[in-house]
């Protein structure tokens, strides 16, 4: 069968096609072949700059024809490669072999032995693998995120004078606001997406052991160093390993993969809550025409977006885990245990964004049903005990304390006449007792945040 959306193995090419085909410019086998062409382009380029005697004839004029070679890549291009890969059976190599003949187009057959000179092929996936999730994080990951806590954000305002009972171990307890519930969230994602911005994005570039050393016996004196650095930190925009071996050690990588673990924990803690209040009549939900809840019962209106969210998410995070704590391992200077690893990363990426955008669509759905969120509150009345004994405290009354648990535990069912009741035989000033009917499961929700 011809690969389509209904033939693909992964559901991530397949079903959820619609929701990540923008990850192909990033993490494609395609985008990977087109990440290594502009590195090895614009390594060739840094080097006509570097005082190599062979390449002081260059100056500039050809270089953003030769970075048309990248900007212009197709997927014909990518074939090509793809086909003297077969014969090479080296993917790296293969991307030489292209710019070369590419050079001979432009009539630099001098100048085809500087492309890829000194390199080993880490220096190339361990840079263009790093710049492609950089540019993901930046072009399709902050932007969605940024779109989920903005109607996260939305909604807590909205919501923001929404009383609610809180529940603490499944059970009633000091009500809360339905907006500052959400802004929990809010606040939870923009903490770790902090962090994540702060990880950098590190690379590899230092030749087959990270010396230099064929750098260094071809241009004894060139500090090669120096010009590593300046390629990879202010050519590319990554961020140089100083002291590596054959490949990066990936330990910034790990630390992206954690951050963005912990970003899509608070997602999934999200969607339970959210899961949970809907089944608890909080929240009804917006109806389509035409779509079915249950194939057997015909009144079911389903809260799928935020289960897809809590299953994209926990796949997701199992991959992030594996590449998390597979990826900074290596024996000795190098085996090859990271390279088809590291053909994965765009596959929790992409379960993560079909969860943000099935998060996104679950919210949009709520409809605050706020009689639900009322009646609840009024059902429970117990939990103005820990207002009224705070308050008796304040005035010195004695065990306060034990005088509302004796009320709570003793009475099946606490209404606001059980209360009243309580506080007119209390021995406490009028003004006190005023205070104290004046407090509700409404009103007792402290301060505003």
């Amino acid at each position: 069968m011809a690969l389509s959306s209904l033939t693909a193995v992964s559901p991530v090419d397949g079903r959820y096609y619609n929701a990540t085909h923008e990850l192909a410019a990033y993490f494609s086998e395609f985008a990977l072949i087109k990440y290594r062409v502009l590195v090895e382009i614009e390594y060739f380029i840094s080097l006509t700059t570097s005082g190599i005697p062979q390449l002081q004839h260059f100056d500039g004029s050809l270089n953003e024809k030769l970075r048309d070679i990248y900007r212009n890549f197709t997927i014909e291009d990518a074939q090509w490669i793809k086909d003297k890969e077969k014969i090479t059976n080296h993917d790296v190599k293969a991307v030489e072999y292209f710019i070369k003949d590419k050079f001979e187009l432009f009539g630099l057959h001098d100048s085809l032995e500087f492309i890829h000179f000194g390199l080993t092929s880490q220096d190339i996936n361990n840079t263009a693998i790093p710049y492609s999730w950089k540019e993901a994080i930046q072009n399709s990951y902050l932007p969605a995120i940024e779109e989920l806590t903005n109607e996260l954000r939305a909604l807590s305002d909205e919501w923001t004078n929404i009383p609610m009972l809180a529940r603490t171990h499944g059970q009633p307890a000091s009500p809360t606001r339905l907006g500052k519930e959400i802004k929990v969230f809010v606040e939870r994602i923009e903490k770790q997406i902090q962090l994540l911005i702060a990880v950098p994005y590190s690379a590899k570039f230092g030749g087959a052991t990270g010396n230099f050393n064929a750098h260094h016996i071809a241009y004894p004196t060139h500090n090669w160093v120096d010009f590593g650095n300046n390629f990879v930190n202010n050519v590319l925009g990554l961020d140089r390993s100083q002291t590596t071996t054959q490949i990066e050690h990936y330990d910034n990588f790990a630390a992206s993969c954690d951050a963005l673990k912990r970003v899509n924990t608070i997602i999934i803690d999200l969607s339970r809550d959210i899961w949970t209040y809907i089944s608890m009549d909080y929240f009804k939900q917006k109806i389509t025409a035409g779509q079915i809840g249950s194939s057997a019962m015909p009144h079911k209106v389903n809260p799928i977006d935020f289960e897809n969210a809590e299953g994209n998410l926990g796949l997701a995070n199992a991959l992030f885990e594996h590449l998390a704590a597979k990826l900074p391992i290596s024996r000795l200077q190098r085996d090859l245990t990271d390279s088809t690893v590291l053909r994965n990363i765009g596959v929790p990426f992409a379960h993560t964004l079909i969860a943000i955008k099935s998060t996104l669509r679950g919210l949009r759905k709520l409809i605050l049903n706020e009689k639900a969120l009322q009646e609840d509150l009024e059902k429970n009345w117990a939990v103005v005990a820990e207002a009224l004994q705070t308050i008796l405290r304040r005035e010195g009354y004695p065990k306060p304390y034990e005088a509302l648990k004796d009320l709570t535990r003793t009475n099946t069912h606490i209404t606001s006449e059980t209360i009243a009741e309580f506080v007119e035989n209390l021995n406490v000033s009028a003004e006190v007792k005023a205070e104290l009917k004046a407090i509700s499961p409404s009103t007792y929700t402290g301060v505003q945040l």
